[in-house]
């Protein structure tokens, strides 16, 4: 298992407000830094599908289904969401109830949606293929700095600086053990110092596998993030309920507003009151999931772009 506290002996303490103080870390600490990061991912790196590829796309697939979801439920969608849309051009014209059918039960609906909206921005802006600029990146629906720097890590081999959740814990762990409420903009600093730049793609995998053992070690480093917010219960959420509502109708594709009340009632959603129904619906609409057909709730038949 990794080890805590101050990086082999790098001595970085953080200044008064959160550690704003520039890291202070010789070649030496870094070296010993990257070692045992190294040495760690030797032992025990993760074997993942989307990391035996140099597919752009492939890998934009996999990085948004990694956001808020778990390595391990992403394992099982994966290969079968590629398998039904391989390229951008296939995903981009695929009916929006394909794309759900695909995406159930990986939770964030948006995502998916999103997703589709980018590979129809790649489609009609970049030739079907993925940008390797940060900037166009992150103007694809879906596609933030994380997301972002991930694809140009691991796609493009570029040396780029970037924080996520694991490697946020990393740095909160070796660099952070007695600090509070630490910023990213403290973090970012020691991430791009202790980039192995020759090799950004497996430095990064390899710091993420050291994250991901230390979130199975004991408590959460994340916790000293002054980023950290603690999900809301599930059950009975809004979440909850929007999920049900978009099942119904990738199954059904059609509902009345009083059949689709029954149908999430016995479900045994406990939030499902007619109010709370009708706005949970208002907003799928105004979000381009459903569409309304009169006095039918309907799943949007069409890809987005038609």
């Amino acid at each position: 298992m990794p080890e805590a506290g101050a990086a082999a002996g790098a001595a970085y303490q953080p200044g008064g407000g959160g550690g704003n103080t520039e890291p202070a870390l010789g070649s030496a600490a870094v070296d010993r830094f990257r070692s045992r990061v190294y040495a760690h991912y030797r032992r025990h790196h993760r074997a993942l599908e989307w990391r035996a590829t140099r597919d752009p796309y492939a890998i934009l697939v996999s990085e948004v289904m990694l956001q808020q979801t778990q390595v391990a439920r992403v394992a099982r969608y994966y290969p079968r969401f590629l398998a039904r849309f391989p390229d951008p051009a296939t995903l981009a014209r695929a009916p929006l109830r394909a794309v759900l059918d695909q995406w159930s039960g990986l939770g964030y609906n948006r995502r998916a949606l999103a997703l589709q909206q980018a590979a129809q921005t790649l489609v009609r802006d970049h030739g079907g293929s993925v940008p390797a600029d940060r900037d166009a990146l992150q103007r694809l629906p879906g596609v933030g700095p994380a997301t972002a720097g991930a694809l140009l890590a691991f796609a493009f081999e570029q040396p780029v600086v970037f924080i996520e959740t694991n490697i946020r814990r990393v740095y909160l762990d070796q660099f952070f053990a007695s600090a509070t409420t630490v910023p990213d903009r403290a973090l970012l600093p020691l991430v791009a110092c202790t980039l192995d730049r020759a090799h950004p793609r497996r430095w990064y995998y390899a710091l993420m596998d050291y994250g991901a053992a230390l979130g199975r070690r004991g408590p959460n480093p994340n916790r000293r993030s002054a980023h950290y917010t603690r999900q809301s219960t599930f059950a009975g959420s809004t979440r909850q309920l929007r999920g049900r509502v978009l099942r119904l109708l990738t199954e059904r594709r059609c509902l009345s507003s009083a059949e689709l009340w029954r149908r999430c009632a016995a479900g045994g959603h406990p939030g499902a009151t007619g109010a709370r129904l009708a706005a949970v619906v208002d907003a799928l609409v105004a979000e381009r999931f459903l569409q309304r057909r009169g006095t039918l709730v309907c799943i949007a038949e069409e890809s987005a772009e038609n």
